[in-house]
C-alpha cells in the first residue's frame, strides 16, 4: 500500500506534466498512479489533490507570486512550481496542517529538485497566510525618515538635551 508521501510524489509528477502543456494528463492519472502502486484510498487522495490543485490554479499561483521575494514567478522551475502549487493547495484550500505540508514539500524538493529548492519552498509556503510582501525593490530600499513633530501652538520648541548641554 502506498503512503501519502508516495501519493504526493505522484501528484507532483502529474502537476509537472500539466504545467508542460499536457492538459489531458488527468485522463491518464489512473494508469500513472497504478504504475506507482497507488491504489484505493491513496488513489482517491491523489486524484483529489490533483484535481483540486488544477481547479484552483489561478488563485494558488496568485498567492504564491504575492509571497515571493527576489523571484519572478515565471522564473521558478517547473518541478518547484508543482511542489509549491500542491503545498499551497493543501495549506490554503484543503486546510491541512501547515507544518506537515511544509515538511512534505521540503522532502519532495530534496528528492525531486535542486539543492537550493528545499529552503526556497520552505520559505514561500511558510509565508502563505501571512501579510503579503512588497515586490518593488524601490519600496523596500526606502527607509522612512523620522518625522519631526510639529506643534500648532506658539510655545517654544524643546531642544535636544545634548544640544542644551553644549550651550
Amino acid at each position: 500500500m502506498a503512503t501519502r508521501h508516495q501519493a504526493r510524489t505522484a501528484v507532483v509528477g502529474l502537476l509537472y506534466a500539466y504545467d508542460l502543456g499536457n492538459q489531458n494528463i488527468a485522463n491518464f492519472s489512473d494508469e500513472i498512479l497504478e504504475e506507482g502502486k497507488i491504489r484505493n484510498k491513496q488513489r482517491e487522495f491523489s486524484n483529489a489533490l490533483f484535481s483540486g490543485t488544477v481547479e484552483n490554479l489561478e488563485m494558488l499561483d496568485k498567492e504564491i507570486d504575492e509571497h515571493l521575494t527576489d523571484w519572478d514567478y515565471d522564473g521558478i522551475g517547473k518541478v518547484e512550481k508543482a511542489i509549491l502549487r500542491l503545498g499551497a493547495y493543501e495549506i490554503l484550500v484543503a486546510k491541512t496542517d501547515k507544518a506537515i505540508i511544509i515538511n512534505e514539500a521540503v522532502e519532495l524538493a530534496k528528492k525531486l529538485a535542486d539543492d537550493k529548492s528545499p529552503q526556497f519552498i520552505n520559505g514561500v509556503l511558510d509565508a502563505l497566510g501571512k501579510p503579503k510582501v512588497e515586490k518593488s525593490k524601490e519600496d523596500t530600499a526606502k527607509v522612512e525618515e523620522p518625522k519631526e513633530e510639529v506643534s500648532n501652538d506658539d510655545s517654544e520648541k524643546v531642544e535636544d538635551p545634548k544640544q542644551e548641554e553644549e550651550k
